[in-house]
């Protein structure tokens, strides 16, 4: 402790925001206190506020004598300064005040889910408190919101070691906080912000624009190709790994793990759909597309329910017959057997059970009103009980309960393939199905793969749509509707950190070698031939 404050005995805070060394004490009131050891001897002193963060919740609203119930989201994030004032006087709004009114908004204006909520409360929250530490308002002139800001761009780049953002963590706080000045200018709250904006022409579809782009970001080299799928001898040997099998085929003795045929079904599901982990978590077992009456090499599509979605964005995807297969098999077999007559129930925490009767491919009654299933949200569907007992969700653990815990299934699965069979293999994550669904639908799309199968079945009761959507459309279009990306933009940065480069080059062989092309050695020579000339 500091000279200055040799009687205080409450606790401090080490930190080290700036070059100068200091110490945060903790006092009995509102403000905290800040020493700045100087060369001369002398302390420099200085007083701000931190910020608390808490998630709204209406339970219970009925006894806060109030009329109506709240319009505030649930979890939605709010900002209050630890001295639990909101104004400075009549009209004073502070800026915590502020920023609540702004994540108040984020529903309406494009960020529906409470997990943007939390990201964007936080991103300001340690914005604030930054600011605060040297004496910097949120609202305060652009020279020196502008200082601010490069300071903060020092500290977390070269600060202490968990207070640095990488450069990618970095450039989404920029975007969060350019938004909240952009917001706080429009509603009067701020008369400056920090940033510096260059115009750009961005080029979609042979049609150009204008756009905004932010200055406050880092230079990074550009993203070297990483193998962040599965090749298909991996993935092979993952699903026989789920399945407790070795890569032969024969079963893994040493390994005596359970619910093998649902961790072997939903994540051959996975594979086989592009499903994020949220989206193949949450489904219901009345969602799963009915199985076609024969086997068939056209996709099955496969509608994804807003309810799950990121964004709530209803798209519809496909599946494979056989990985549908799989999960009907467990259906009817392995799950009937573990949640059939089971008696749980969901925990209090979750909230009252919901009881689900008489349910559908499209909803049921849940809790004595009919619901559809599109509009039940993850945290609702933990809590459905299903009509014969246990849990709603696709995948139910051992006395019925609901399974979710995909990630460590997945690990642990990939440690025990590493350990016993491939030294190589990779850590897989629920988002690497989704990366090696992309790559291999790519490669299907590129090589003419559904082509090829729509001719096959077009006099078939195929889906005569979905025959036209993949006779006709490019590749990467097909591949933005099936993950769900708002544009085919996205869509291209996504796969430019993927080897697409070996998908087209493959293709191109191939189509050149099929058609009586020139083979490898003629090309080779011709290769040669260009440079020639060269020393």
């Amino acid at each position: 402790m500091p000279a200055a404050c040799p009687s205080r005995s409450l606790p401090t805070i080490s930190a080290g925001f700036s070059l100068l060394s200091y110490r945060v004490a903790i006092s009995s009131g509102a403000l905290r206190e800040l020493w700045f050891p100087a060369a001369a001897g002398r302390v420099v002193f200085l007083s701000f506020r931190f910020v608390i963060m808490s998630f709204f919740s209406s339970r219970g609203w009925e006894s806060w004598d109030i009329a109506n119930r709240p319009l505030i989201p649930e979890r939605m994030p709010a900002l209050v300064d630890d001295d639990l004032l909101f104004e400075d006087g009549p009209g004073a709004l502070r800026p915590s005040a502020a920023v609540n009114q702004w994540l108040r908004e984020l529903p309406a204006s494009g960020a529906p889910s409470p997990a943007t909520w939390e990201a964007y409360a936080r991103a300001v929250k340690e914005w604030i408190e930054f600011l605060g530490l040297h004496g910097v308002g949120v609202f305060d002139s652009r020279e020196r919101l502008k200082a601010g800001l490069s300071r903060y761009a020092g500290h977390r780049a070269t600060g202490p070691g968990r207070q640095r953002f990488s450069a990618t963590t970095w450039g989404r706080h920029m975007s969060i906080l350019s938004l909240f000045y952009r917001w706080a200018m429009d509603e009067g709250h701020a008369q400056a912000e920090p940033f510096t904006y260059r115009t750009a022409r961005a080029l979609f579809a042979g049609t150009g624009r204008e756009v905004r782009v932010n200055l406050a970001v880092r230079r990074t080299p550009k993203p070297h190709v990483t193998i962040r799928y599965l090749e298909p001898d991996f993935t092979a040997m993952f699903l026989a790994g789920l399945r407790g099998l070795m890569p032969g085929g024969t079963a893994d003795a040493g390994y005596h793990g359970r619910e093998l045929a649902r961790n072997a079904a939903v994540a051959g599901l996975a594979l086989a759909t592009g499903l994020r982990r949220q989206e193949f978590t949450y489904l219901l077992p009345w969602e799963i597309p009915a199985l076609p009456a024969r086997p068939t090499t056209m996709p099955v599509p496969f509608p994804v329910p807003a309810g799950v979605t990121k964004g709530r964005k209803f798209r519809t995807t496909w599946v494979s017959h056989d990985a549908l297969a799989e999960v009907h098999r467990y259906l009817e077999l392995d799950r009937a057997a573990t949640a059939g007559g089971s008696s749980w129930r969901p925990s209090a925490q979750w909230g009252e059970p919901l009881l689900v009767t008489d349910p559908d491919e499209r909803g049921g009654r849940v809790n004595g009103v009919r619901r559809r299933w599109e509009t039940l949200t993850p945290g609702e569907r933990r809590r459905l009980v299903a009509p014969d007992g246990g849990s709603c969700l696709l995948a139910v653990k051992n006395g019925g309960g609901p399974f979710t815990a995909w990630a460590t299934v997945f690990e642990r699965t990939s440690d025990r393939i590493r350990a016993v069979s491939e030294p190589r293999f990779p850590h897989v994550t629920p988002h690497r199905l989704r990366h090696t669904f992309s790559m291999r639908t790519l490669e299907y799309l590129v090589t003419g793969h559904y082509r090829q199968a729509a001719k096959m079945v077009k006099d078939t009761d195929a889906d005569a749509a979905l025959v036209f959507y993949l006779s006709k459309a490019d590749p990467l279009l097909v591949l933005r509707d099936l993950l769900g990306h708002s544009t085919v933009l996205t869509t291209e940065k996504y796969l430019r950190r993927l080897d697409t480069t070996r998908i087209y080059r493959d293709a191109y062989e191939n189509a050149g070698a099929g058609s009586g092309l020139m083979g490898d050695q003629a090309a080779e020579r011709e290769a040669c031939a260009e440079f020639g000339g060269d020393a």
